[in-house]
């Protein structure tokens, strides 16, 4: 539909995937046509008329009540970084039809305590990431950790990208469709608050291009901040290690934040990841009891 907005998109997609058991409506008798809940039975979760809730999921309709945006929320079953994604791409659709949009330009410059933090962060590998996972900087385990990252043009060096279209990335990350599916998700967050950053677009407009993966992933609609946990490396140089990561937002850089990753002293775990960290080339992978 030409005139369907991101909202719309949302909502619809988001049907599909809602069983009607989920939601508590009886099973059907017969044969579905309709993948998830049609659009009827959402709006009678909802509390709103069919004909206003298929306006919304066509783009006919762009001022939704924060009430509405929050019953729609609870009937599609929406976690909370999914309920805050609905509600923005509710304003960003009013701002468009009120003709109140404004275009914010990503920030690209790196403080000097940033760069500092990375240094005091090591054996640790760490790097520092724009809103739509530009590297901006990194210290030396941060750079190597990606391997064949930072021998991309800089203007190419995202994480993301690098994720989908980088030969070395399926090895690199044991569950990749885990870590794929948790990008997508990513972006899908950002393209809710910042929906006109030219970065985005041009990110996604190349992964939707060059990646079946992404483009399949990209049309789910799914939501994810980046966050923590523990991520299992097949590393060429350094073999299988099981790190713990955090994220670390920095205020008032629009969206910049640091990636972390841990082991605890003792471990070979840590031992690997501490190479990473010495200045001198990784070229042959080391003998070590956990390498697959």
């Amino acid at each position: 539909m030409p005139d369907q907005t991101e909202l719309g998109r949302f909502l619809k997609a988001r049907r599909a995937g809602v069983r009607p058991a989920d939601a508590g409506l009886p099973e059907a008798t017969g044969t579905r046509r309709t993948p998830g809940l049609r659009r009827e039975e959402l709006a009678t979760l909802a509390g709103v008329s069919v004909d206003y809730y298929t306006r919304l999921e066509r783009g006919k309709e762009a001022r939704p009540s924060p009430a509405v945006v929050d019953s729609l929320a609870r009937a599609l079953l929406l976690n909370e970084e999914e309920r805050d994604f609905l509600r923005a791409l509710a304003a960003e659709a009013s701002r468009i039809r009120n003709g109140t949009k404004q275009v914010r330009q990503p920030s690209r410059i790196v403080r000097p305590s940033a760069r500092q933090l990375l240094e005091h962060l090591r054996p640790c590998p760490a790097y520092l990431l724009s809103r739509t996972s530009n590297l901006l900087a990194a210290n030396p385990g941060g750079e190597r950790i990606l391997p064949g990252l930072v021998d991309w043009p800089a203007a190419q060096r995202n994480t993301i990208r690098y994720t989908f279209l980088h030969p070395a990335a399926r090895d690199l990350w044991v569950d990749w469709a885990q870590k794929a599916r948790a990008c997508a998700a990513q972006l899908r967050a950002v393209a809710g608050s910042h929906p006109d950053d030219p970065d985005l677009a041009s990110l996604v407009g190349e992964l939707i291009v060059k990646s079946p993966d992404f483009n399949r992933l990209w049309a789910r609609y799914e939501v994810g901040k980046a966050g923590y946990g523990e991520k299992t490396i097949r590393h060429p140089a350094v073999g299988v290690m099981a790190l713990n990561h955090e994220v670390l937002e920095l205020v008032a850089t629009d969206g910049q934040r640091i990636v972390v990753y841990m082991a605890s002293p003792g471990t070979p775990d840590h031992d690997a990841m501490t190479l990473l960290d010495i200045d001198q080339p990784l070229t042959e992978p080391m003998n070590r009891a956990r390498i697959s």
